[in-house]
């Protein structure tokens, strides 16, 4: 049978076996009426006054929204916030959008305004976080787990503090949105060397679809109770990115109900894991590199066999990912050798944590990817895992290992995707 697999941002048409698992997200429909759903989240929030009452005598106010590599809709969801912030006193040149950019690069130009819309990118005072940038940051003290908490400034001094996210199945903090826009959106590098650490990274419970108990997600909150949330704005989506929840109000309550729905949205299940597994990284935006991509591999995890086939559809059209990540990637023989360097205590490499992550997987399975964005068949990938130049191709050499009749499951929407084995509760 065909599919279209996300891939890039017009996605990839492949032919797999007629007999193949495919699991998507439940059909969760978008909402009707959003200006007017919006406004209700806004006036009548989970656990706190509404967002005008908040603002009323505030001097200035600093709203967090996600970088380019999350489809935020914040075209939709910025406007009518940044109103009600000047309806209750605040004047424009005193709000401050900061895109949480983590480690990742700014986003500027075009981009910028593909990220927040026209309107907002020409009306409003726009500013990246810089985690590498000592003087841009603020330290508050460290964590319980001994993490030194570095917080980008502007947020720090802002009277009026406001986040905004989206809630998703995440790689190590179970999911994302709430306390993720300030840890990492907007933390510093010093911070990230503790919080994706090999030692936090290597936690079991620090994977997707998990929060209890998930020492990434306590640390991250924690971080972000310490510098104060007055206000967080989440979005829940559907496969084809439309809004379907809004999860709006005081830090962990919203976010606690946030997770529940997309919980139920996001979980697709099998009976028992297979030997091949076809998945992608979702598309643009979060498939612009390899280091974004891996998230494609590890959400699949629970479903694939041990040393079962992955193949992962990922366009990488910025390549790689950072400089550090691709050096990194460059210089590792085999995940055996990165892992015994991460032992090394004086060893550190920005992204890092992302490399881990894929050892992890590689433990568990073989990896095959399909991507035209990694030139050359993938060089600084060789001791690592292999390419591929379809999927089709990627089917059948994984065929001749698990046996022509071995069982795929194929996931076109990859890491929105909550993939579990067993029977569903």
């Amino acid at each position: 049978m065909k599919l279209t697999l996300d891939y890039g941002a017009h996605g990839l048409e492949a032919e797999v076996p007629d007999d193949a698992h495919v699991l998507h997200m439940a059909d969760a429909p978008e909402l009707e009426a959003m200006d007017e759903r919006i406004e209700q989240a806004l006036c009548h929030p989970i656990g706190t006054p509404s967002l005008a009452a908040l603002a009323q005598g505030r001097r200035n106010a600093c709203v967090v929204i996600a970088d380019i590599t999350r489809p935020v809709p914040n075209a939709t969801i910025l406007p009518p916030i940044l109103r009600i912030l000047e309806q209750a006193g605040i004047a424009r040149q005193d709000i401050t959008i900061l895109v949480g950019t983590g480690l990742h690069r700014p986003n500027e130009g075009e981009e910028l305004v593909r990220l927040v819309g026209e309107h907002v990118a020409s009306n409003y005072h726009i500013v990246n976080h810089k985690a590498r940038e000592r003087d841009t940051l603020v330290y508050l003290g460290d964590t319980s787990g001994g993490a030194p908490i570095w917080i980008d400034r502007i947020y720090v001094e802002a009277d009026l503090k406001i986040a905004t996210s989206l809630i998703e199945p995440h790689l190590m903090a179970g999911y994302s949105g709430g306390r993720k826009a300030i840890c990492p959106g907007i933390m510093g590098v010093d911070t990230m060397k503790v919080l994706h650490g090999p030692k936090l990274m290597g936690e079991p419970r620090c994977a997707e679809g998990i929060i209890d108990d998930n020492p990434f997600h306590r640390q991250a909150l924690e971080v972000a109770q310490k510098v104060g949330v007055d206000f967080t704005f989440n979005v829940a989506m559907n496969d084809r990115r439309e809004v379907t929840g809004i999860f709006a109000g005081e830090l962990e309550k919203a976010h606690a109900e946030g997770v529940s729905f997309v919980e139920k949205q996001a979980s697709a299940w099998l009976e028992t894991p297979v030997p091949i597994v076809v998945t992608t990284s979702a598309g643009y935006p979060l498939d612009l590199t390899f280091y974004q991509a891996v998230k494609g591999l590890t959400a699949v995890l629970p479903i694939i066999e041990p040393g079962g086939t992955i193949i992962l559809v990922a366009r990488c059209a910025e390549g790689l990912g950072g400089p550090e990540f691709t050096r990194l990637l460059a210089e590792t023989e085999s995940a055996e050798s990165f892992e015994t360097r991460l032992q090394d205590p004086d060893f550190f490499v920005v992204d890092q944590w992302q490399l881990q992550e894929l050892c992890k997987v590689l433990r568990k399975a073989r990896v095959l990817l399909c991507s035209t964005g990694v030139a050359d068949g993938g060089p600084h990938l060789k001791g690592l895992l292999s390419t591929v130049a379809s999927v089709e191709r990627g089917i059948t050499e994984a065929r001749r290992v698990h046996g022509e009749a071995a069982a795929v499951a194929v996931i076109p929407r990859g890491p929105y995707v909550l993939a579990r084995s067993g029977r569903a509760a």
